[in-house]
C-alpha cells in the first residue's frame, strides 16, 4: 500500500494537545485567573468530544493551573503572595542541589548553547518570547544534573508562577537585571565555579520573588 510510515507511539494524543494549547494560554496570560475554561466550547475549539478535554483539565489541575468548582466547573488558579512565597522557597533549594550536580557534568557545547540563549534573551522584545527563553536558559543549565525528578518538579512549580513573571517583567522592565543575572551564572558555570553558580541562582531566584511580590502587591 501507498501509505507514508507514521510511529502512532509518537504522536500526541487529542488530550495531549489540548492541554498543551490551554497550559500555554494560562502560562502567557491570554487566559487569566478565574477565567472560566469551559468543555463544550473548547471541544467546539478543537472540534474533538469532551473526553480527551476532560483529560486535559485534569492534568492542569494536578499542576496547579486549573481549579474545578462544584457549581462553576474548571476555572484557572490565581496565586496568593503566600503560596508564590512557598514555591520560591522551593526553587531555591531544589535549584541550588540542582546547579551543584550540574556544572561539574557541563560541556563546552552546552555553555555555548546558554551563552545563545542568553544572547537571544537580550535581543528579545516580546515578553512571552522572553519568557520562553528563560525557560529554556535553565532548563538547558540544569539538563547536566542528570535529575530528571528534580527538574520535572521544577517545571511544574515553574508553571505556577510562570503567567505572573511575564506580566511583572514586562511591567516593571525587569529584563535587564534577569539577562545581567543569566550571563553572570553561565561563566560561573563556564569557570567550574560551583559556589559562585549556586549563590548566583539562589540571589537570581530571591530577586525575581521580591519583585514579583512588589507587582502583586500592588495588582
Amino acid at each position: 500500500m501507498a501509505l507514508k510510515d507514521l510511529n502512532i507511539a509518537l504522536t500526541p494524543s487529542a488530550g495531549a494537545l489540548v492541554y498543551d494549547a490551554l497550559r500555554r494560554a494560562i502560562i502567557q496570560g491570554d487566559l487569566k485567573d478565574g477565567d472560566p475554561i469551559r468543555q463544550d466550547e473548547v471541544a467546539r475549539l478543537f472540534n474533538i468530544s469532551r473526553i480527551p478535554v476532560r483529560e486535559a483539565i485534569a492534568r492542569l489541575e494536578h499542576h496547579g493551573l486549573v481549579k474545578n468548582h462544584r457549581f462553576k466547573g474548571a476555572v484557572v488558579s490565581g496565586l496568593s503572595l503566600a503560596e508564590a512565597g512557598e514555591i520560591f522557597d522551593f526553587r531555591c533549594v531544589v535549584e541550588a542541589q540542582v546547579i551543584r550536580h550540574a556544572v561539574p557534568r557541563m560541556t563546552p557545547a552546552l555553555i555555548d548553547k546558554a551563552r545563545g540563549i542568553c544572547a537571544a534573551c537580550e535581543a528579545a522584545t516580546d515578553p512571552n518570547r522572553w519568557g520562553d527563553l528563560n525557560r529554556q536558559f535553565h532548563a538547558t543549565l540544569y539538563q547536566a544534573s542528570d535529575m530528571p525528578f528534580h527538574l520535572a518538579t521544577l517545571e511544574k512549580a515553574m508553571d505556577r508562577l510562570d503567567r505572573y513573571i511575564r506580566a511583572q517583567l514586562m511591567l516593571s522592565e525587569g529584563h535587564a537585571r534577569a539577562n545581567a543575572d543569566h550571563r553572570a551564572i553561565v561563566e560561573a558555570c563556564a569557570e567550574g565555579k560551583i559556589d559562585a553558580a549556586e549563590a548566583l541562582i539562589v540571589d537570581h531566584i530571591r530577586n525575581a520573588h521580591a519583585s514579583l511580590c512588589a507587582h502583586l502587591g500592588t495588582s
